[in-house]
């Protein structure tokens, strides 16, 4: 096992009881999941700064995770090589309970798999061969919608159950994997952690979880952790993406619900009914299977002068196309708690939002919404957000006076009362406070909390 030990702290001081052990399995990279991985790297920058007894075991399975973590860590961190998954590692899988459970009844329940295409080999959920217990840690969260089945008290974040919203989304392998381990580790955890309180009654709706094992702790903005951008460096981003401004901003993934080809739409209909063109520039990693139809639709729209693919961006380039952008347009499906938002609020950026899932509860009255069904509201808002120059300057206002109500210590605060809650420690009443409080929705701080 491959380690890289804390600052200062002797092997033997790591497990001691004065030092409050909690692991944190990161199985990710930004240019993999988005706004996942940069949640979670703002999460683990900020329990790195927090003072306390608490030691943090960063748990990776590639090095080029540990060389995109190691230096957001603090000197309470220490990153550590899980072993490769087999060779004494068990597994629990829907085709061992299934033989158990139809017995006799199989052959039928293996024509039925035929008939819906099931894949045959079942997905699994991972079973600890003793690793993850040999770490010392009185708590494991798993921050990365992945799992492992393991005999400490774990925390567990899903995110969303996007899957059961929009299966078209997915392939058959895709929905039983997520179902697999979503569902296990759901119930099995003993909290689940989410960002909004939409997730929350859809989590303990579908997985029938009681409320009280789902704790909503908002997120915040990651790009106050990059680079602060000069206007050297402005200028060379703009240069390097030969970039034409102004422009709109859409940072994400090219998957199905982020809803790309409605944007596009809505962009060609400003352009041919209206007159107005306004550019575009996404970012995010190609999604293999989705991309070339968002390709395809922008050649069948002719907008490929209008709009711009960049694909992954560097997280201090991100920042600075935050600077650069007029405005960000999100027109997702989808979402749980957008990362975009809340970094766009954070760098002065004024934002045009679906209003779909949780979307409303995260961004008040700090945005201007539309429906993401509607191509046509969606260029309704686009005009308004591109020709309209004191709403923007009044969305920006508000960004920053809502991006307040977000603070990554206060985050990390409550995920340190979340992890010595479920290790029986002693909490502060600072502790119970923030596990009490949901500012998403009431950012009103209850009297008596301290910062």
């Amino acid at each position: 096992m491959e380690s890289e030990g804390w600052a200062g702290t002797s092997n033997r001081a790591m497990h001691s009881s004065n030092y409050p052990h909690i692991g944190i399995c990161i199985r990710v990279l930004p240019e993999d999941v988005g706004g996942i991985a940069q949640s979670t790297m703002g999460l683990i920058h900020a329990l790195g700064k927090l003072e306390g007894p608490e030691r943090y075991t960063l748990i990776v399975d590639a090095h080029k995770q540990a060389d995109w973590l190691r230096s957001y860590c603090g000197p309470n961190q220490r990153i550590v090589m899980q072993r490769k998954e087999g060779g004494g590692n068990s597994r629990l899988t829907l085709a061992r309970v299934l033989k158990a459970a139809l017995g006799p009844l199989l052959p039928a329940a293996r024509y039925v798999q035929h008939l819906l295409s099931i894949p045959r080999q079942w997905p699994e959920v991972p079973i600890s061969d003793g690793f993850y217990e040999s770490l010392g840690c009185e708590v494991v969260h798993f921050p990365t919608q992945w799992y492992m089945l393991c005999a400490v008290p774990t925390i567990y974040n899903p995110h969303d159950l996007q899957h059961l919203h929009y299966p078209q989304f997915f392939t058959p392998q895709e929905l039983a994997t997520r179902e697999t381990i979503y569902s296990t580790a759901c119930r099995l955890a003993q909290t689940v952690a989410v960002g909004t309180q939409w997730i929350k009654d859809d989590v303990a709706r579908h997985y029938g979880i009681h409320p009280d094992n789902v704790q909503v702790i908002p997120w915040a903005s990651p790009t106050q952790f990059y680079k602060e951008p000069t206007a050297g460096y402005l200028a060379a981003v703009t240069q390097k993406y030969q970039l034409e401004r102004p422009f709109a901003l859409y940072p994400a993934i090219t998957w199905p619900h982020k809803n790309h080809l409605r944007l596009l739409e809505a962009l060609a209909h400003l352009r041919d009914n209206r007159g107005l063109v306004v550019r575009l520039v996404c970012t995010g990693s190609p999604d293999p299977a989705f991309h070339p139809s968002i390709k395809a639709r922008v050649r069948e729209l002719n907008l490929s002068t209008q709009v711009k693919f960049l694909g992954f961006v560097p997280e201090d380039d991100l920042r600075a196309l935050y600077r650069l952008a007029q405005f960000l347009v999100i027109p997702t499906l989808y979402e749980a708690d957008s990362c975009p938002i809340h970094e766009a609020w954070y760098e002065g950026l004024p934002v045009a939002s679906s209003n779909a899932t949780a979307l409303p509860d995260q961004v008040h009255d700090a945005g201007l919404m539309f429906d993401p069904k509607d191509a046509l509201d969606i260029a309704n808002a686009v005009e308004r957000m591109a020709t309209d120059q004191k709403l923007r300057d009044d969305l920006r206002e508000r960004g920053y006076r809502r991006v307040k109500d977000f603070d990554w210590e206060r985050t990390a605060k409550a995920y340190r009362a979340l992890y010595r809650r479920a290790a029986d420690r002693p909490l502060t009443e600072e502790d119970r406070m923030l596990l009490q409080w949901d500012w998403m929705r009431h950012s009103e701080r209850p009297s008596g909390l301290l910062r």
